[in-house]
């Protein structure tokens, strides 16, 4: 799996000790704003008959943000996990991230650890969010958690992600900060209830879920998730987050 971050980008590490993330150089920014968004994407072995179909859903996200009028204030993260974490780049301008890097990117395999993704995007997002706002920036957060299963793999449990949520609206490190849950695939109801119920015990702002991992449906998605960033970005500056968008 090819690794995208530029020389721009420095890594940072987490205080829980746990796996990092890396950012751009607050020297390269050159906007007054940004939008943090986190896009974190399950590569368990269940996702190997649609790795194709996610990988085009994750170009289709990458190219209509380039073409918003807020793309100048947006910097993207993604993260890709099984049983370990990957994070394939930092937090990256958006102009550097071009949609063909996207290509033959995923490699399905391994188990599930959903918490630990989840709380080390909430973290990333809180730490870097931090950085700006200590550089005088105006910046909030949107993150996305797509999966189609249990955890069955992680080091921490629903409580470090609620904590993690819960630190970042009590930081004032973002101006605020949506944070949504994706079933993938979800055609057993026992893994929808229990994705549904992680989403309030971690108290996630919203869970879709998505019942085909078929083109037509991840293109749905792909538009979903870009125009909810796109909505986000267009808070900024009004001291809450956007409305909630229905998939």
């Amino acid at each position: 799996m090819p690794i995208l971050n530029g020389a721009s980008l420095d890594p940072h590490a987490l205080p829980s000790g746990h796996y990092g993330y890396s950012g751009t150089r607050l020297e390269s920014l050159g906007a007054a704003e940004y939008t943090l968004v986190t896009i974190v994407t399950d590569i368990s072995g269940s996702v190997a008959p649609f790795r194709r179909e996610m990988e085009e859903a994750i170009q289709q996200i990458v190219q209509a943000c380039r073409l918003s009028p807020r793309a100048d204030n947006l910097l993207i993260r993604l993260v890709l996990f099984e049983d370990a974490l990957q994070e394939v780049h930092g937090f990256k301008l958006l102009q550097e991230c071009k949609p063909k890097d996207y290509q033959k990117l995923l490699r399905a395999g391994g188990s599930t650890a959903l918490y630990d993704a989840s709380e080390n995007a909430v973290a990333a997002t809180t730490s870097y969010g931090r950085r700006l706002t200590d550089a005088d920036f105006g910046v909030n957060g949107i993150l996305f958690v797509i999966t189609d299963g249990m955890d069955n793999a992680s080091t921490l449990g629903v409580r470090e992600v609620r904590d993690r949520l819960a630190e970042a609206v009590t930081s004032e490190a973002l101006e605020s900060l949506v944070s949504i849950l994706v079933g993938v695939n979800v055609q057993d109801s026992a893994v929808g209830g229990y994705l549904q119920d992680f989403k309030t015990s971690a108290g996630f702002t919203q869970y879709i879920e998505v019942d085909k991992a078929d083109a037509k449906t991840l293109s749905k998605l792909a538009e979903f998730v870009s125009r909810s960033i796109s909505a986000q970005s267009q808070a900024l500056g009004t001291g809450g987050p956007s409305q909630t968008l229905t998939f």
